[in-house]
């Protein structure tokens, strides 16, 4: 049986479902299939228990996919980036810098929601479009391109013709294979324990960052839960040490993350449970094939520091999105996904490249390095030019004072 469609999506995570969602919105015929049925509550198996910080730039994507109304009222706002360095000889705060979203902008810096909460909204939403077909439990198999179509077989036997594949199928991307674009991956020995706590201070929309060794230990905000505070921990450090964390009783894992935390927002108690995941940085050497766009981490893939991940997945998909609208004629041409790629390639090394810097700096073991890391961010916090200008940078905004 073939199918014909404009667009096909290969992957139903976050990244993909708001794609669909996007080019669905616009007016285009979309198919978007994913091996796996999303989990859409937190206390299902299988459940992604991690959060996702949107960023001012990607809510306009949200807005025009017709997802942002719903998402809001779940969101917890970021207003203040706090970095702590703890990195001296005892695990204590020695320099505390908030980078302040009213510097630069009347609106936060972001918004974080759970992930398992994106699914369960996104679905919602294709369901609204009735020019979008979602089809979990179906997986891309085999891929044919041709001058004027992709041709692709499901795991069912269904074939698939599209103008435009869109590949939104995670880091180990099938289609990114067929297609035999390599990528360039560092791997850092480092995995994340990634869960939500309880704590009685409240997070006052501060997201911090603590440094001491290993990786960072990052509090970002959630919304309150059963009448108290509450944010999610991405607790990142060597894979040794983060699967020895992830497998200790309760009562000795809470004591452990309420010495790395340093107690800045009292004591901490498991709201969740664990889960553990790989750290790595990955570049694809082209964003883009034969009637194919490879999007999110079929493209890239970085450590979980300043919430760059999804949004530069977003940017992907923004700029995507502008270039099928500017020539739907032209949907899936060359023309097209090689200016795709112009416009998305440097930027994602450029980021990747930056993040790859802040996550080895973070990881620091001497107490010298960790003494100059200390000292850099003083330096570059205390200059308010300097100040600015990484807070922008962080945002995706291009605009100067």
């Amino acid at each position: 049986m073939r199918i014909s469609t404009e667009i096909l999506i290969s992957g139903g995570g976050v990244a993909g479902l708001t794609a669909a969602a996007a080019f669905g919105s616009a007016g285009f015929a979309v198919i978007c299939v994913d091996p796996s049925p999303p989990v859409t509550s937190a206390e299902a198996e299988g459940a992604d228990l991690r959060t996702t910080a949107f960023l001012q730039p990607s809510v306009k994507v949200l807005q025009e996919a017709g997802l942002w109304s719903r998402l809001l009222p779940y969101a917890a706002p970021l207003q203040i980036m706090r970095i702590i360095d703890a990195g001296g000889v005892d695990p204590v705060p020695r320099v505390i810098k908030d980078f302040d979203a009213s510097e630069i902008s009347d609106l936060p810096f972001g918004w974080n929601l759970p992930n398992w909460l994106l699914r369960r909204e996104m679905v919602a939403r294709l369901a609204e479009l009735p020019n979008v077909r979602f089809l979990p439990g179906l997986a891309t198999t085999r891929l044919l391109t041709r001058e004027a179509e992709a041709l692709v077989t499901l795991s069912d036997g269904q074939k698939i013709a599209a103008k435009l594949l869109i590949a939104a199928d995670g880091r180990a991307s099938p289609m990114r294979e067929a297609l035999g674009i390599s990528v360039k991956t560092t791997r850092y020995g480092q995995k994340a324990v990634v869960f939500a706590v309880h704590h009685p201070i409240p997070h006052h929309n501060v997201s911090t960052e603590i440094h001491r060794s290993g990786g960072p230990f990052t509090l970002v905000p959630l919304p309150d839960r059963d009448g108290g505070p509450c944010s999610a921990v991405v607790w990142m450090e060597t894979g040794a040490q983060a699967q020895r964390l992830a497998a200790l009783p309760v009562a000795e894992f809470e004591a452990a993350a309420n010495l790395r935390s340093c107690g800045i927002l009292g004591e901490l108690r498991l709201a969740s449970p664990r889960s553990l995941w790989p750290i790595i940085s990955q570049v694809a050497d082209r964003m883009s094939g034969e009637r194919t766009a490879l999007l999110a981490e079929a493209a890239h893939v970085l450590p979980p520091i300043g919430a760059q991940g999804l949004n530069m997945s977003l940017a992907d998909l923004a700029c995507l999105l502008d270039l099928a609208q500017a020539d739907r004629a032209g949907l899936g041409s060359v023309a097209m996904l090689d200016a795709y790629h112009r416009s998305r390639h440097l930027d994602v090394a450029a980021r990747v490249t930056g993040i790859d810097a802040l996550n080895r700096a973070s990881m620091m073991q001497g107490q010298g390095l960790r003494d100059l890391r200390a000292g850099a961010l003083n330096a570059a916090y205390s200059f308010a030019p300097l100040r600015k200008t990484l807070m922008k940078a962080g945002l995706g905004l291009r605009n100067a004072d």
